[in-house]
């Protein structure tokens, strides 16, 4: 049965938004209240909005599940994270990355060396947020260790678990990216190298920089000193602590499913927690649900340590639920639709073709939630626009990916947002201005745009495609 229901107008639309803003501030900010609560009144404001349009409840609860439906891969991410980073923790994992990394990291390049260790371990396993949870924790140690302020060291740590969500052939979002734009993955990886490449390089001088400067002197190295000590008497430190991450980044760079990956990685954690940190079996398997409550006697230490499980992402992932369930909403009624249109009306060159995509997609993570949001609403919002000026896809899935995936951790409550302050212990708003890989990507992207550099042509698969698609019409 066909919908009844009319499209939301353009000031609807702009209400909707204003509200959806002044909601979540007020609830935030104002009252102190949680941010589930915020997504869960903008729910009932969006259902009103579609009554008044004449959509039936049924109509939007479907768009609603639809919505979670399509970011449910993300959860599935997060609680395996979960379990690994817990049983890390207790199996003596993150703590020897940590010693380790203090023993040959010098304080004045850390920053760039975070930043580049941490991308070197997204590209070879494909996953933001596996790095995060793994060498991101140890390089949080580390930095907090030489006294650098830690919004400043998760600002290098997300910039480089970034570069491989955004590059790597194993990514889910890149992979996603490139079967919804209908490209190559490699052409797409190639086009969007023009771009992540010189923020990288950028990013890597910057951190750079800015260490030096904060440690121009010798340095007080006494903190890390104090922290190796404290973790060599709380853990077994030792290389082979190092096995269950090795073997987890091989099965993900041999391009294995990255849930079942996690999960078994997690359950190397709670066997080496056994064998080498004095835990019992049942006690080892428990970390994994419930984290491991270390104590090491050094405060920031034991704030670092004493997180992962499950349980330690079960409001994250009510979070996200609730997030992507507004996205969902919002397709039930039309607003996809609506501001397809807009945007098709401005992109007359490749650079408004540049802004509207990259919107389209920052659109998905400010109301959908997740980066698998935002992927679909800067597909399917502007994709059209690119066949009509006989443009290359792969400048629409640079696009989307430079709008959407490196926008997702500078939302608080997108899924990369909630999962990188919870893992990290950083407040979103407190590590945005040091983001710098993000900031640099959306600057230098919309720059090509306008100038017109680094469009690649059309390969043979998609001029037959165009073919097919006119001998139909």
């Amino acid at each position: 049965m066909n919908s009844k229901g009319k499209l939301p107008s353009v000031p609807m639309l702009i209400s909707i938004l204003v509200l959806f803003v002044i909601i979540m501030f007020g609830f935030i900010v104002i009252l102190e209240l949680p941010i589930q609560l915020a997504l869960l009144t903008v729910w009932f404001v969006i259902i009103g909005f579609g009554i008044y349009l004449k959509y039936t409840y049924f109509e939007m609860e479907k768009g609603l599940l639809k919505g979670i439906h399509e970011g449910m891969g993300a959860t599935l991410i997060l609680i395996a994270v979960g379990a690994l980073i817990g049983s890390w923790i207790a199996g003596g994992i993150v703590p020897t990355m940590i010693y380790y990394g203090l023993n040959i990291i010098s304080p004045s390049i850390f920053l760039m060396a975070a930043m580049i260790i941490c991308a070197i371990t997204s590209i070879a396993t494909g996953t933001s947020f596996g790095s995060a949870g793994t060498a991101g924790i140890a390089m949080m140690g580390i930095g907090e260790s030489f006294g650098l302020p830690v919004y400043l060291v998760a600002g290098a740590v997300i910039s480089g678990c970034y570069v491989g969500d955004k590059m790597s052939p194993l990514s889910d979002t890149t992979v996603m990216t490139a079967y919804l734009s209908k490209v190559d993955l490699f052409r797409h990886i190639k086009s969007m190298s023009f771009v992540s490449i010189p923020a990288f390089v950028i990013s890597a001088i910057l951190y750079w920089i800015v260490g030096a400067t904060l440690q121009s002197g010798s340095g007080d190295l006494t903190i890390a000193q104090e922290t190796m000590t404290s973790l060599e008497e709380t853990f077994n430190i030792s290389w082979v602590m190092l096995i269950p991450a090795a073997i987890v980044i091989v099965l993900l760079a041999l391009r294995m499913p990255s849930v079942p990956v996690i999960v078994f990685g997690a359950l190397l954690g709670s066997l080496w927690a056994t064998i080498f940190q004095g835990y019992g079996f049942i006690e080892a398997i428990q970390t994994m649900y419930s984290g491991s409550g270390i104590s090491t006697g050094i405060a920031f230490i034991d704030i670092l340590l004493d997180r992962g499980g499950i349980t330690f992402m079960l409001e994250v992932i009510l979070l996200i639920i609730l997030a992507l369930g507004v996205g969902g909403l919002l397709q039930s009624i039309g607003a996809f639709r609506v501001i397809g249109d807009m945007f098709a009306k401005w992109a007359t060159n490749t650079g408004n073709m540049t802004v509207t995509t990259m919107l389209a997609s920052f659109f998905g993570v400010f109301f959908g939630g997740a980066a698998y949001v935002s992927l679909l609403t800067g597909t399917k919002i502007t994709e059209e626009n690119y066949d009509r000026k006989n443009v290359s896809r792969t400048l629409l899935s640079r696009n989307v990916e430079s709008g959407g995936t490196v926008t997702t951790p500078m939302v608080p409550w997108s899924d990369g947002g909630v999962f990188m302050a919870a893992t990290l212990g950083v407040a979103t708003l407190a590590y945005l201005p040091f983001f710098w890989y993000g900031f640099l990507v959306i600057i230098i992207n919309i720059i090509y745009g306008y100038a017109g550099l680094f469009i690649l042509k059309k390969d043979k698969f998609e001029i037959e495609r165009d073919k097919e698609h006119e001998q139909q019409i």
